[in-house]
């Protein structure tokens, strides 16, 4: 695969990920919530089955296509899912806390899967770790059909309507719109996660030691969003000076000399997800009747939309050009979240 190849297939993963977002949230409203996760693991089975059985560029842009739908599917259907689930409950207090957890599990879950990637690969290359995530994915689908999903009626419209409303709904409550954009624009922060390694390798770690140096940066991560569920009770204006001391934090790791700049790093990944699980809860919290998954997909295009920007930031500026974008975003967060 030519460089330039390997660019298209990313840009086609980006832009069908873009372009079914919203769609895809709406299937989750007018379908089922659950029904979407299952698909999602079936087609990222079915994309990674593709990369090992028609290993060339017609093969893997297939599959790029499917692990886009797929991400999409999952974008919007899993927080709607446990919202509801627990507010059927009369829980939905509750739901930052298991959402912090979910997240952080999510996060956790990269490190032994980095390891039994690199011991499968010694043992069968390319193949064996390619069935071996088509398995994984398989598995994924099978649990995620035993999620218990609460009934929400038969439903009276068809899917453009849902659409529709979705979108409505979304566009029509100043409440809700200020959260959505708060909520993409601290969500696409996210992609700086793409340059850690490069900033752990600009700070003097040799190369072959990145993947541990940047164990310390996962962990943070982990108990930052863990954590995130019990700072939903912190005020708005705290929430900015967090998010604030993060972009800090962030800035300086691109000037940091040496090793100490893996811990600047870490301490501002911590506190960033942090703030992203308390910027989702705020969001659910002001989505109100049948549209979550689609008000939820809606905030998620815009972080694909952030992400891109963070992305021509950093080509333009570096990290500290992100750094003080964000810090603006972190100024006015405390307005966002009021109410």
């Amino acid at each position: 695969m030519s460089d330039a190849e390997i660019s298209a297939l990313l840009a086609i993963w980006s832009a069908v990920g873009i372009l079914a977002e919203v769609p895809s949230g709406a299937i989750a409203d007018r379908f089922s919530r659950r029904g979407c996760l299952v698909v999602a693991g079936l087609l990222q089975a079915a994309g990674y089955a593709l990369w090992v059985l028609l290993p060339g560029f017609p093969g893997f842009a297939a599959g790029f296509v499917l692990w886009g739908l797929g991400g999409a599917l999952v974008s919007g259907a899993q927080e709607a899912l446990l919202y509801d689930g627990l507010d059927a409950l009369g829980a939905a207090e509750h739901y930052g806390l298991v959402q912090g957890r979910v997240v952080a599990a999510g996060l956790l879950g990269q490190l032994p899967a980095a390891g039994v990637a690199t011991v499968t690969f010694a043992l069968g290359g390319y193949p064996l770790v390619g069935w071996v995530s088509v398995g994984v994915c398989l598995a994924t689908a099978l649990l995620a059909s035993r999620l218990p999903e609460p009934p929400r009626g038969e439903p009276e419209d068809g899917y453009l309507t849902t659409l529709r409303d979705g979108l409505a709904v979304a566009a029509s409550r100043p409440q809700l719109r200020i959260a959505i954009v708060a909520a993409a624009v601290v969500g696409g922060l996210d992609a700086v996660e793409e340059y850690f390694p490069l900033l752990t390798e600009k700070a003097g770690v040799p190369i072959a030691a990145v993947p541990f140096a940047m164990l310390p940066i996962t962990l943070a991560g982990v108990a930052g969003a863990a954590l995130g569920g019990r700072a939903n009770h912190l005020g708005p204006r705290v929430l900015g000076l967090v998010l604030g001391a993060a972009m800090v934090l962030f800035g300086a790791a691109a000037v940091v000399p040496g090793p100490a700049a893996v811990a600047v790093v870490a301490a501002f990944y911590g506190l960033y997800r942090t703030v992203l699980v308390v910027v989702d809860v705020r969001l659910q919290e002001r989505i109100e009747g049948p549209s979550r998954a689609t008000v939820t997909s809606v905030a998620g295009l815009g972080v694909e939309l952030a992400g891109l920007a963070v992305l021509g930031a950093w080509a333009t500026g570096g990290g500290l050009l992100v750094a003080a974008l964000w810090l603006v975003a972190a100024l006015a967060l405390p307005r966002t979240l009021r109410g």
